[in-house]
């Protein structure tokens, strides 16, 4: 068995204007479902948040959606999924995700996407957690992200102390490798390795 059980997915509730990306949140649900890794996700039924929670279910994983309760009706609960978690607000919601989860994946998204992403790199980068966290860069969706990122480290405003520690995957057939590879060496080394894509360090800008 791995070291990763369970992996929050971060994604749009919309299916964007891509339909790679569709692809791609499909696939990853049949990744996670035949690895038997639990997904912790949003708990809606539309988008690729719907996509890949419908694609755990079909092939026999386990899906737990986490929802608050303003939003049951508006992204349309996913009543499939074996676990479902109705919350007072957003950050019971984003607390509950945090703590199911060995893992965090950002797929594609907007800025509700984003905005969970960049907490958990925030909280990272203080230390309050050295779960991985990774970036999956699909056909570059998330390069002007990446250059903001490279941007604040030659700036300075990230530094060396305050090393945002993300990993990064262009493939989604990468993902789950890359999140064990994290896993494991986090665990050996009781420290974030630098930040890597498909597995290689860039070492620090």
């Amino acid at each position: 068995m791995g070291l990763i059980k369970s992996v929050c997915v971060y994604c749009g509730s919309g299916l964007g204007r891509d339909p790679r990306h569709e692809a791609a949140a499909r696939a990853f649900g049949e990744i996670l479902a035949k690895n038997g890794v639990s997904l912790v996700y949003g708990g809606g039924g539309m988008g690729l948040m719907g996509t890949v929670a419908r694609s755990v279910l079909e092939h026999g994983g386990h899906v737990t959606g986490i929802i608050p309760d303003f939003l049951v009706n508006r992204e349309f609960m996913l009543e499939e999924a074996q676990e479902h978690i109705v919350t007072k607000d957003m950050h019971e919601r984003k607390r509950l995700m945090f703590e199911k989860a060995d893992a965090f994946v950002a797929l594609p998204g907007g800025v509700g996407t984003l905005e969970e992403l960049v907490e958990q790199l925030t909280w990272a980068q203080l230390g309050q957690h050295k779960k991985p966290i990774l970036i999956a860069n699909l056909n570059g969706y998330w390069e002007p992200l990446l250059a903001m990122l490279d941007h604040m480290t030659a700036y300075a405003f990230i530094r060396e102390t305050l090393w945002v520690p993300y990993i990064i995957a262009e493939r989604i057939e990468d993902v789950l490798p890359m999140l064990e590879k994290e896993a494991a060496e986090v665990l050996e080394a009781g420290e974030r390795p630098k930040r890597t894509v498909a597995g290689t360090p860039l070492g620090k800008m």
